[in-house]
């Protein structure tokens, strides 16, 4: 990969994943649902699934300069 790309790439995808797990963490922490008309575990444990891996992502994007 070029470098601008995977820069750009790596940091769009730890941003997103950082965003998301910290949105996740403060709507678990004031009992406040995830997703409308989803189980409160399931929508937790898929949304914080779904942080993990684009900071995952991410940080593959980074390593690959």
């Amino acid at each position: 990969m070029e470098s601008g790309p995977a820069i750009f790439a790596g940091m769009v995808f730890a941003l997103f994943g950082a965003a998301l797990l910290t949105w996740t963490a403060t709507r678990v922490r004031h009992g406040r649902p995830v997703a409308h008309g989803v189980s409160p575990v399931a929508s937790a444990a898929l949304a914080s699934v779904a942080g993990v891996i684009a900071l995952a992502l991410g940080a593959w994007c980074l390593t690959r300069l």
